[in-house]
């Protein structure tokens, strides 16, 4: 399709008038409760399986059934934004979203409060890529990575002072009072779309390949269930070997089937445009990376300097703050200097601070370990949101809902990836240690070889992080294949 073709389809958008404050502050708060849901549960499991009376196996699917449902709803969302409008797909979610909140908030038993967390990332899965649609719809390439950065502020930010507040609210309150304090904000956010929001995408009703939905359920789906669970029991229990393989299967039928289709339900030609290839291989890579230190640090803090979960949220809570802060600025630079400019220092510092991050053990002080991650913090930063934009703006509009279902489910397959190898590296390192020793049952033993297999983890990190900045080398400025049609539209 050429800029003509795209020029033609997009007048019969009026976005000259669009109020973008107001419609930014709905999607900014239903994200900013959406992305801090993710993080809210993890310190109160201990206190969920004592009110229910669950194995922390049955509990942690709070969290992993969240991310499952994230994973497998996401590559169809690019589908739904052509079937609905952006006011009823924002509505929709946010809805489900709050429905989800209450009943997990008046759960009376286990069941029914996975069944609310499982609604709550119902919406969030339809949230997450139509957002990040919206924003690049609404703003001019030029403007795109300002806007960029404050979304970023939100999903990087928030699921950092989610442990935090889930430490201080579970220390001081009920547990149920992590879902009280969240319905408020998904009410504003409802109330402010409902008055507000404007379709900003074009309404197309393609003909909906359910084969390929379900393939797409199987395989995504899969893979995020299958890694998570080699995390929780290791690769070579026949669940897992067999649900990855399957998954792997579906996904290789899944593209197949969508480079066949006229109309696919996610339309991989975007990986024709060589910045967005580039960028999604590259943030799959830092995503992995970022999830080594957000699982092996709390284990370090907990495991090693033998620190409460509070303390240890409250140790990572400057580097959450950081990153938010960081978000916006980074998106104010890439508007003026481009992606390149930013990447490769940003690459630098994540490459420094996780190999400064394999030399801790028992003895290292925790002002050192605040140091390090806020330094890490702030090249994630420079990376993230400005590699997203930039990756977008080589697309064509009529690829944006494909382009963010794209790079929303690769970061959620990263993450369960990552989670998954870090924990088997660390596990594996553990035990390495332990064989080895005099006295393996010691606390002191048990202690340093746990800061072994951590430190294992992190080396692993540093390698998959100077593959990510060896990359980072190849990004040139890129051209926005929408130019010529945001400056039309401004004009008209």
């Amino acid at each position: 399709m050429n800029i003509s073709e795209i020029n033609s389809t997009s007048t019969s958008l009026d976005l000259k008038n669009l109020k973008r404050g107001p419609i930014m502050f709905a999607l900014i708060v239903g994200m900013f409760v959406a992305a801090l849901n993710e993080t809210l549960m993890g310190n109160a499991l201990p206190e969920l399986m004592k009110s229910f009376g669950v194995s922390a196996a049955t509990a942690q699917w709070l969290a992993t059934g969240y991310m499952l449902v994230v994973g497998v709803l996401v590559p169809v969302t690019a589908v739904l934004q052509q079937w609905f409008t952006t006011r009823q797909m924002f509505l929709s979610a946010m809805s489900l979203f709050f429905v989800g909140t209450v009943t997990s908030a008046f759960a009376p038993e286990f069941g029914v409060l996975l069944v609310g967390r499982i609604i709550q990332a119902i919406g969030t899965g339809m949230l997450m890529p139509l957002t990040m649609n919206t924003i690049m719809v609404m703003y001019p390439p030029e403007k795109r990575g300002g806007a960029m950065g404050l979304f970023g502020l939100v999903i990087m930010f928030a699921p950092a002072i989610g442990p935090t507040i889930s430490g201080l609210v579970v220390d001081g309150l009920s547990w149920r009072w992590l879902f009280y304090l969240v319905l408020p904000l998904a009410l504003i956010s409802i109330i402010v779309g409902f008055a507000v929001l404007r379709n900003v995408s074009e309404i197309t009703k393609p003909r909906v390949d359910l084969f390929s939905i379900g393939l797409s359920t199987i395989g995504f789906g899969g893979i995020v269930y299958g890694f998570s669970k080699a995390g929780e029991h290791g690769w070579s229990e026949p669940e897992v070997i067999w649900t990855i393989v399957a998954s792997v299967a579906a996904l290789i039928l899944f593209v197949w089937r969508q480079l066949l289709l006229k109309v696919p339900v996610m339309d991989l030609r975007a990986f024709r445009y060589p910045t967005f290839s580039l960028v999604a291989v590259l943030l799959v890579m830092l995503m992995m990376t970022f999830f080594s230190t957000a699982i092996m640090l709390p284990l370090f803090m907990q495991g090693v300097l033998l620190l409460t979960a509070f303390k240890s949220g409250l140790i990572l809570l400057p580097g959450g703050i950081v990153n938010g802060i960081m978000a916006p600025v980074a998106g104010k630079l890439f508007d003026k200097f481009g992606l390149r400019v930013l990447a490769i220092p940003g690459l630098v510092i994540v490459v420094v601070s996780l190999w400064l991050l394999t030399r801790f053990d028992e003895a290292s002080s925790t002002g050192f370990l605040v140091t390090v991650y806020i330094a890490m913090m702030i090249g994630v930063s420079l990376v993230m949101m400005p590699a997203q934009t930039a990756g977008l703006n080589q697309l064509p509009r009529h690829l944006f809902p494909h382009g963010t279902a794209i790079l929303n489910t690769l970061l959620q397959v990263a993450g369960a990836i990552g989670t998954a190898l870090y924990i088997s590296i660390m596990s594996n390192g553990q035990k390495n240690y332990l064989s080895g020793s005099s006295d393996p049952q010691s606390q002191g033993e048990v202690v340093k070889a746990l800061a072994n297999g951590i430190n294992n983890a992190f080396w692993v990190g540093v390698v998959i992080a100077l593959g990510a900045l060896i990359l980072g080398l190849f990004l040139r400025k890129a051209k926005s294949q929408n130019v010529t049609i945001i400056e039309s539209e401004e004009r008209s």
